[in-house]
């Protein structure tokens, strides 16, 4: 997979003058048009790179780059999928410039001998420099350093660049941007297939302007994990991973054959197919490399994701985060990541967590903190004595929480624990001694047994892990930690609390309601606070041995006691990868959880991203006809409102021996250190203390059950795919015939009329609200990725085309087809706007008329009549998932602007980057305070002269009420404002390939 990542670094870290980053784009926004005497100087130049780089190329084919023993050249490895060119001339028509040897800092090129003789290879020397502020810089900016010096071309990247980066300290708090170049991105399905969706329609834009589309191709390899289109179909079954699959290949045949066919049109695509695993648990076991060596050249991993938990691979000390699946398309094409150099908060943990509390415990403790600190658009750098005492695996729990307490890493560096793993999970031992070197030698390797250098952070946190307690998140949000001790005390609040995220206002006298109902033939019954769902689900715990086997046990205990899980509540099992079954099964312990109902269901992400599956109708029935406050308990990372299924309006994130035990119990309502769980066999209460494992229980069994064989030959097979899969037949061509029938896969009118002129900045006049919201706005609410409603514009448009309310199957996995996501865009049925005033669901007020329609219907309206529109939010807007479509669908609809008190990071850049104008309040105001309704008309005034913008200036807003207010213009870098005087990334991407 890896085996071009040498020649391709240089394509994409050293390209040419022509190629734009920060200030340094300016060129392509016609600001400082190239000189002919510097075209001839880069053509010339091109030429000579790319005469060397044939040769280099030739001689690369033959070495292997699978870290994990694969043959890249078997025709039964997924890695033959990768194409590489035909002709290598392909790879440099980008006008790659100096190539490394060339590069400014060469001098600190050093060699890193083995132990044995011979060499590892070369690297970019840290501590060559000589510079004292190195040695107190966080972990994970030195790898932004490294990462630039070994980037460093006098043009994308210079010394500049590097000096902002060792000057850290001072130049951090003044937001300054810089060049960044990760080592690979990584995707997921959901978010995967529309990247290819538009790679494939930017080789026809690109086939419209006269140019070479098969200059579309990633730069970096792409790793794409088929891993989110499982649903929950099938439960407590022995037969349900293979009933689940069938399932998921009938709906998603089309999908799947799409992407297959992506891993051959385009070149550096590996695509996994699905049965496989979690994206994240995959990229931790397995793809993960921690230290590249390519070619001999030594540097640190790094990655990008569509997904934002891409962060749990920060727990091997690798530096990854999620972006937005606009942004990460730019990546993959060779443009440099322009990022505003991140503040790093310091986070001290000291002492040992206490007995029975566990990895999940910590996670949500550590997100309430850091929710609380405030950590957004800042990397998270752990360290202190007590890192050394948790686990690879816990640390990868909390390093995939990132999104949810808002900073963009949590960063582990690396140690012996970390060592430890990688040789567990199958690695070589030539390979860890070769990480080992090369991070000890580059000042990147933390040994908690020697004196620790102290090094700066921007802020500080600390913990002691002996004051962790048990603890559950929820009902609506992972940040609303509640400790167990409080935990019935909490709901009822929430019962009697006015609705909101910590209320359901439920009247007093309904509280005790009762629903009693016959399911298959057996009385059954429900109560506010009943568990309908359980499901132990999602790469933040199905990572971790200890809480999975930690449940295996108190299934076990459960049933040597004589407890059962109730027949109507949905339970279900969902790994992150095939060696979780084998040490299930290893343990002995699968056998119990098999008999609470928690049989595994397949290998991918369910529960988390809304893939339950439908309740039993009569389960359903019962909630609906009674509104009855049900509740789903899930050891996932999400529990946003309409996330996990339509009918749960409470969701809490817990362990997943937590999740057990309140299957077991039945009910949220309950207050486990002095109420029962149930009745024993013996007709004695059964107390939670008699199911909970301590902590050298679990252990005993981890140290006994997972095995590094187990490592290994899992992911032996995932190379040689499944049968399903492989029967998949694909055409070969390299553009892809659209069908205009499909209802999975449509061809976006994003490029439809594009020319080869920017189109410029534009302002916003007279615009209508189309939608005024509070707080915390999430990416949920504004492109759901769950079930379609049967009611939605969506479910009409498949109706339409012919598709079965049964075959409707989720937003997520029509992400490919731009005509149903956009009828998607605001869709959640949990969504509140404001004018409504507080109505719960997807509809809207269309101004002019006093019409209460649908937003796409209203949007329509609006765009029919040539109007444009503007969304007023509070707090936290586009907080959650790192979903393109959230602002996609939005420019779908004629969302010209976002007015908010704040934005999550992602989501600010995924609107900028399709040409949506995020501005922000001034501090201390907002729509309330300045009077606003949303039933104004608004006008911005924005410079239509790109030279008259900057990051982060004011902007004034008028409304045709005579009101008047300045905000942020949140374009937070000069590369922001290249893509957006473009009229977004993609499309400046393929007038500077065009160029070329």
């Amino acid at each position: 997979m890896y085996i071009t990542t040498a020649l391709l670094r240089r394509a994409s870290s050293s390209s040419s003058n022509t190629s734009t980053t920060g200030k340094r784009l300016l060129s392509s926004l016609s600001k400082k048009p190239v000189s002919n005497s510097a075209s001839s100087a880069i053509s010339s130049n091109f030429n000579q790179t790319h005469q060397r780089s044939l040769s280099f190329y030739s001689a690369l084919r033959s070495v292997q780059r699978w870290s994990h023993g694969v043959d890249w050249n078997s025709p039964a490895s997924l890695v033959a999928q990768i194409r590489i060119a035909s002709s290598t001339a392909s790879l440099f028509q980008r006008n790659i410039a100096t190539m490394a040897s060339e590069n400014a800092f060469k001098r600190i090129l050093t060699s890193l001998p083995k132990p044995s003789g011979g060499e590892f290879g070369k690297f970019y020397s840290l501590p060559a420099l000589n510079d004292p502020r190195i040695d107190k810089l966080p972990y994970s900016i030195r790898i932004l350093l490294e990462s630039a010096i070994r980037n460093c071309d006098g043009f994308q990247v210079t010394k500049e660049d590097v000096e902002k980066i060792i000057d850290w300290e001072t130049s951090s708090p003044k937001q300054v941007e810089i060049p960044f170049k990760p080592a690979r991105v990584l995707l997921q399905d959901f978010t995967g297939v529309p990247a290819v969706v538009d790679l494939a329609c930017m080789r026809d834009a690109m086939n419209k302007l006269g140019s070479d589309s098969n200059k579309i191709n990633p730069l970096v390899p792409v790793d794409l994990v088929i891993d989110h289109s499982v649903q929950v179909d099938v439960a407590r079954s022995e037969n349900a991973v293979q009933a689940n699959m069938e399932l998921e290949f009938q709906r998603n045949k089309e999908r799947f054959a799409f992407l297959k066919w992506g891993s051959n049109a385009f070149h550096n695509m590996l695509v996994v197919p699905p049965g496989s695993g979690i994206v994240h648990q995959v990229n931790l076991e397995y793809l993960g490399r921690v230290v590249f060596n390519t070619d001999g050249m030594l540097y640190p991993d790094s990655v990008v994701g569509t997904d934002s938990h891409t962060t749990m691979i920060d727990g091997l000390g690798v530096a990854g985060w999620g972006v937005g699946g606009i942004e990460a398309e730019a990546a993959m094409l060779g443009q440099p990541m322009s990022m505003v150099l991140p503040g790093v908060v310091g986070f001290k943990l000291s002492g040992k967590l206490k007995n029975g509390v566990t990895a999940t415990d910590l996670v949500l403790t550590v997100t309430q903190m850091l929710r609380k600190h405030g950590v957004v658009g800042k990397f998270v750098e752990f360290y202190g004595d007590g890192v050394g005492e948790i686990s690879l695996a816990d640390r990868a729990t909390i390093a995939n929480m990132s999104p949810e307490y808002g900073a963009t890493m949590g960063f582990f560096p690396v140690d012996h624990v970390t060592l430890q793993y990688l040789k567990l999970t199958g690695r070589s031992d030539e390979t860890v001694e070769m990480i080992e070197a090369y991070l000890r030698a580059n000042k990147m390797f933390v040994d908690y047994r020697e004196p620790q250098q102290e090094r700066v952070y921007s802020s500080y946190l600390n913990i002691n892990l002996a004051d962790v307690e048990p603890c559950v998140s929820g009902p609506k949000r992972p940040h609303d930690r509640v400790t167990l001790k409080d935990m019935k005390a909490d709901w009822h609040s929430c019962l009697d609390n006015k609705v909101g995220f910590k209320g359901f206002a439920v009247p007093k006298e309904t509280q005790e309601k009762v629903a009693k109902f016959s399911f298959h033939g057996q009385p059954a019954e429900l109560k506010h606070g009943s568990v309908v769902i359980a499901a132990i689900t999602s790469c933040t715990n199905t990572s971790n041995p200890s809480v999975m086997l930690g449940a295996g046990l108190v299934a076990k205990k459960a049933c040597e006691l004589g407890l059962q899980v109730k027949p109507w509540i949905k339970t279900s099992l969902a790994p992150g990868s095939g060696v979780v079954t084998k040490y299930l099964l290893k343990s002995g312990l699968q056998k119990y959880l098999n008999e609470q109902g928690f049989h595994i269901v397949g290998y991918g992400c369910t529960t988390c991203i809304g893939n339950s599956g439908d309740l039993d109708e009569s389960v359903a029935a019962a909630i609906s006809e009674n509104d009855i406050v049900a509740a789903a308990v899930l050891s996932g990372n999400r529990n946003f409102e309409g996330r996990v299924h339509p009918l749960t309006r409470a969701n809490y994130l817990a362990s997943p021996p937590l999740v057990v035990a309140y299957a077991l119990a039945g009910t949220v309502d309950i207050d486990f250190n002095k109420e029962p769980i149930g009745v024993g066999k013996d007709g004695k209460d059964v107390y939670f203390k008699d199911l909970w494992p301590s902590t050298n229980e679990i252990a005993e069994v981890v140290q006994s059950s997972v095995l590094p064989d187990m490592f290994k030959s899992t992911y032996e097979a995932i190379t040689m795919g499944n049968a399903t899969w492989n029967q998949l037949s694909v055409p070969a061509a390299k553009l892809y015939s659209w069908d205009p029938n499909s209802t999975y896969i449509h061809e976006p009118p994003y490029f439809k009329n594009m020319t080869m002129d920017p189109p410029g900045p534009h302002g916003v006049k007279d615009a209508y609200c189309l939608l005024n919201f509070g707080d915390s706005i999430t990416t949920d609410h504004i492109s759901p990725a769950g079930s379609i409603h049967k009611d939605s514009p969506a479910a009409k448009f498949l109706v339409e085309h012919g598709v079965d309310r049964k075959d409707f199957n989720s937003y997520g996995s029509r992400r490919g087809n731009d005509e149903i996501m956009a009828r998607g865009t605001f869709a959640n049925i949990r969504i509140v706007n404001k004018l409504l005033n507080g109505e719960v669901g997807p509809k809207t007020l269309h101004i002019p008329t006093g019409e209460k329609l649908s937003v796409f219907d209203a949007a329509m309206r609006y765009k029919s009549a040539g109007v444009d529109t503007v969304v007023l939010a509070g707090a936290e807007y586009g907080s959650g998932s790192s979903r393109d479509w959230a602002a996609k669908g939005p420019m779908l609809l004629g969302v010209k602007a976002v007015i908010a008190k704040s934005f999550e990071r992602i989501h600010r850049s995924n609107l900028v980057g399709m040409g949506i104008v995020p501005l922000c309040f001034k501090p201390g105001e907002d729509a309330d305070t300045l009077g606003l309704t949303g039933h104004e008309r608004y006008t911005i005034d924005l410079p239509s002269n790109i030279n008259e913008i900057s990051p982060g200036q004011d902007v004034n807003v008028h409304t045709d009420d005579g009101k008047s207010f300045t905000c942020t213009a949140r374009f937070d870098t000069e590369v922001e404002l290249a893509y957006f005087n473009h009229g977004g990334i993609l499309p400046y991407v393929i007038r500077q390939l065009t160029k070329q």
